[in-house]
């Protein structure tokens, strides 16, 4: 007999309590247990408990007198052991094998099958030598007889698969069912697929996030995990032989969307892919990455570069937070993006750090360039200088402070030289213009040329420096001022304690008042007797002929410009003048100067020859500037100056082209709509004076055009010299009142029909357009189509009508006027009104003539006109008869049209509002109520402030622009 048992035995023995080993015997007296196997180092035992359900394996290392129970009881001597030992000793002892009792004991097996697409499972209890049996009830149920079953023993995986399977016996697995089944199996004796064995796993198969190079980037791609041989529908699959359950991915519904097309990284995505997109996969899903470009992370401290660079006048700042020396990566918006080798890791709270300093000690944020200029660039390089980061670029040390400036004004004969240095004992200079610019800006530092800024010498600028700016913005390239400026340099030059500039002497009456002029020669075939202020406004003139200066005279309408100027001009002269007077000028040279020579340069056979007086117009000095440039001429004069007023134009480009000794410009409207045409005018006259043309703009029109009194005081100061202006009221109280007044008409039913309807039809639009800044073309018409509507019916594309509100009211008061033995002028801008306006005439018996451009005997018109049995109405165009004209026979005016420039109406009314006029002048503007000519009347008063504004004392001046516009819309 083997004595194997023995020690193994006593082992057991020694190590069980008393009731263990009690239990013991109980359960090999009840035949509990069998013997799997005993082998040369094991010996293996099964007990059966609770009626046989559950067995529990016991193994006895009998090297080692050791052993293990399935039982997981704390005490290593449980009762099992006790039993498997004392059931070896019995059967040693009585030379039996502890087997089974009579009654064979099945085991329980578990047979996976393919159903469709799923996977299925059949449990069976397999007993040796017997078909299997279908396992259809609880093993509990089984166990205690309540369901006839063949005798089984069950194993703790067993028992666990019972509760995982939750009450399902046979069939097709709910997905849900798989991992906890699966995890009981792992350590049941048998199962298999479709009758093979099989092992099953815990470990869930799921797709994978794949990464593979694209050109210079990535692409990132969900994929199935190609070693799966067999998906099943309820959540299972087969992969090498084992059996698992399938994972759920942790991605979201538009990761689960883009993922299996693929999505792509970019180079500038490189950072986020591997520092967030990656690192947060691996948590959610299996990651391959089949790349070696990767690049790795590293681990680097956060740090502030600032970047300084000079931007003009000014200081660009970049604070950047860069990882790395040289920079790896740089922090943009709280997004890393990856600039060479290895991705740092971040450190947040480094970061966060150092963002903090950043803005509290030089008040930056990174990724964000910031523009300092002047003290805010100093104030600035102080704070870097304070700074202990790093700094790339020099630019902020020409920001340095430097002492103030000291100016110096040079004088040589005409030459002017303006210096500033700094008074810090070195040669620091600024520049002049850039001096004065700061300080129109009101800047307290300028830039030094040689690096460095320093404080304006704002004392000496307030009270120098409007002047000195303009004699800078005069000055010719060689450093010399024009002649012209000679009276604002001397003013200078006494304020400063320095002696006049030469020649000042002979322009001191200029500044000492007109009437101290001395007297001048008046010519020797002068016919004709001036009045006082027309032998003035001769001294004037011949002063400034003598001085080689330039004049502009600009007296109101029918004062005699014209006689003024013949009796100033000597040598050769030329005039030119507007094709609607130049017969009056022929006429008043005839009569006036008989013993000049004449040559009109008109017509197709037109010749320069060496006439006393030669006479043109702006249209032929535009087409033949060059023969009229060639030609050195004593004296030009330009009548009805304003022609030029737009600098932009040929015609003003011609005028300034011509050679002259002494030049005049006559207007009775220097200025209109804008400043710039006073500019023109005199850079005309006397080239310098007002300076550039931007100059002039920046100094001038803009501050006066913003109400800027000071500015319009200091213009009149510096014309005043040259600019002669006289009003009628003031020089010929003789002259009857001129009266002028509002005739208003109610438009009939029909003619607001069509007004609303152009309104409506344009002006939201139109609005719209104007407030995006745009659309002053559409305005303009939509304008012009309101004020046809406002005056006639007719006038309006499409409409019909045989006369208007307008014109009935024009007949109405015409006809009272005619009856008190009146003569009239009725003016339009259309000759298109005028058209309609003959008929009603005609109709209401009132005789008329008319003259427009298509006039061809316009002093035959004029004569007919004039006489005392010509007829009582004149029709005229306002192009037409605006200018040139002495039609001193009317004592009414009719205005049909009225428009916001007022100086053409006002040329218009001076017509018959001149010398020679007997009688009081009425002068009427016809207005529809409720329309855009309301409007317009306001609108002229603020040109006519712009003309006071440079001119004489006046309010707050404006120009024509948009917002004009619409308010004359809306």
């Amino acid at each position: 007999m083997s004595e194997r048992w023995r020690p193994i035995f006593e082992a057991v023995r020694k190590a069980c309590s008393s009731a263990a080993w009690s239990r013991g015997v109980e359960l090999s007296r009840g035949n509990a247990v069998h013997r799997e196997c005993i082998d040369a180092d094991e010996a293996v035992f099964r007990i059966a408990t609770r009626g046989g359900m559950l067995s529990l394996a016991i193994t006895l290392f009998l090297d080692d007198n050791d052993w293990d129970c399935e039982c997981g009881s704390e005490q290593h001597g449980c009762e099992h052991a006790a039993a498997a030992v004392i059931t070896w000793r019995r059967a040693e002892e009585s030379g039996e094998r502890p087997e089974t009792p009579a009654r064979k004991t099945g085991r329980i097996v578990y047979r996976f099958t393919e159903d469709g697409n799923a996977l299925a499972l059949q449990r069976v209890v397999a007993t040796e030598g017997e078909d299997d049996y279908p396992i259809r009830a609880s093993l509990a149920a089984m166990a205690e007889g309540r369901v006839e079953s063949p005798r089984f023993v069950a194993s703790q995986a067993d028992l666990a698969a019972e509760i995982a399977l939750s009450g399902h016996r046979q069939g097709r697995l709910p997905g849900h069912l798989i991992p906890a089944l699966f995890k009981a199996l792992r350590r049941a004796v048998e199962v298999t697929l479709d009758d093979e064995p099989v092992e099953l796993s815990t470990d869930p198969v799921m797709q994978r996030c794949v990464l593979r190079d694209q050109d210079d980037g990535f692409r990132l791609t969900l994929e199935q995990d190609p070693d799966i041989r067999r998906r099943y529908a309820n959540a299972a699959a087969l992969r090498a032989g084992t059996l698992h359950p399938i994972g759920q991915l942790g991605l979201t519904g538009r990761e689960l969307e883009r993922l299996p097309q693929g999505v792509s990284y970019g180079p500038d995505q490189v950072t986020e892919l591997v520092t967030t997109v990656l690192p947060r996969l691996r948590k959610l899903a299996p990651v391959q990455i089949e790349t070696e470009r990767l690049p790795g992370t590293t681990r680097e401290k956060p740090r502030i570069v600032v970047q300084t660079e000079e931007d003009g006048n000014a200081l660009s700042v970049l604070a950047l937070l860069v990882y790395g020396d040289p920079p790896q990566a740089r922090v943009d918006a709280g997004r890393l993006v990856h600039l060479a080798g290895a991705i740092p890791q971040r450190d947040r709270d480094a970061e966060k750090e150092l963002l903090r300093r950043l803005a509290a000690e030089l008040r930056l944020s990174p990724g964000i360039r910031a523009c300092y200029e002047a003290e805010e660039a100093v104030q600035f390089k102080r704070r870097l200088d304070r700074w202990d980061g790093d700094v790339r670029g020099d630019a902020h040390e020409r920001f340095r402070l430097m002492a103030p400036l000291a100016p110096r004004l040079d004088l040589d004969g005409d030459r002017l030289e303006v210096t500033f240095t700094s008074s810090g004992g070195g040669d620091e200079r600024a520049d002049p213009a850039a001096v004065f610019r700061a300080w129109r800006e009101n800047a307290n530092l300028v830039p030094l040329l040689e690096g460095g800024w320093a404080p304006l010498p704002s004392d000496w600028l307030a009270r120098f420096g409007d002047r000195v700016a303009d004699l800078l913005a005069a000055r010719r390239n060689d450093g010399s001022v024009p002649r012209c400026c000679t009276p604002d340099l001397a003013a200078l030059c006494d304020d400063l304690e320095q002696p006049p500039p030469p020649g000042f002497d002979d322009l001191r009456p200029l500044l000492e008042g007109f009437d101290r002029l001395p007297e001048a020669e008046l010519p020797a075939d002068l016919d004709a007797e001036l009045r006082e202020y027309q032998k003035g406004a001769v001294d004037w003139l011949g002063f400034l002929r003598s001085a080689g200066l330039g004049a502009l005279l600009a007296d109101d309408m029918g004062l005699g410009k014209t006689l003024q100027a013949l009796c100033a001009v000597r040598g050769k002269t030329l005039v030119v003048a507007p094709t609607s007077v130049l017969h009056n000028w022929i006429a008043e040279a005839q009569r006036f100067r008989p013993s000049l020579s004449l040559n009109v340069f008109h017509g197709p056979k037109r010749a320069l020859d060496d006439a006393d007086l030669t006479l043109t117009t702006y249209a032929l000095l535009r087409i033949d500037s060059e023969k009229l440039a060639a030609r050195r001429w004593d004296t030009v004069v330009l009548d009805e100056a304003q022609a030029i007023k737009n600098p932009d134009s040929q015609v003003a480009d011609a005028a300034y082209a011509l050679d002259a000794g002494f030049r005049i410009a006559l207007t009775g409207t220097p200025v209109e709509n804008r400043l710039d045409e006073l500019w023109s005018q005199f850079h005309f006259i006397n080239r310098g004076l007002l300076g550039g043309r931007s100059d002039f703009q920046e100094r001038y029109a803009s501050p006066i055009g913003a109400g800027d009194d000071e500015a319009a005081a200091r213009l009149r100061k510096r014309i005043r010299p040259f600019l002669l202006r006289r009003l009628k009221r003031e020089v010929a109280p003789e002259l009857p009142p001129r009266t002028e007044g509002v005739l208003r008409c109610e438009l009939n039913p029909e003619e607001r029909r069509v007004y609303d309807g152009v309104r409506a039809a344009t002006l939201e639009n139109v609005v719209k357009q104007l407030e995006a800044g745009s659309g002053v073309m559409a305005a303009l018409e939509a304008l012009l189509r309101l004020r046809q509507a406002a005056c006639h019916s007719g006038l309006v594309p499409g409409q019909q009508a045989e006369t208007s509100s307008k014109v009935a009211l024009l007949l109405e008061t015409l006809d009272s006027v005619v009856a008190e033995g009146h003569k009239a002028l009725v003016f339009s801008q259309w000759t298109s009104l005028l058209d309609r306006c003959e008929p009603a005439l005609e109709s209401a018996g009132i005789g008329f003539t008319r003259l427009d451009g298509s006039t061809r005997d316009r002093r035959g018109v004029v004569d007919g006109f004039q006489r005392d049995d010509g007829p009582p109405v004149l029709l005229i165009s306002l192009k037409a008869g605006g200018t040139g004209l002495n039609l001193t026979a009317a004592d009414h005016v009719f205005l049909l049209d009225p428009w916001w420039n007022p100086a053409a109406e006002d040329q218009a009314a001076d017509r018959t509002h001149r010398i020679g006029q007997d009688r009081p002048v009425m002068v009427y503007r016809l207005v529809a109520s409720d329309t855009v000519e309301e409007r317009i009347l306001t609108l002229q008063q603020s040109k006519r402030e712009l003309a006071r504004a440079a001119l004489a004392e006046g309010a707050r001046a404006t120009s024509i622009a948009r917002e004009e516009l619409l308010d004359l819309l809306r």
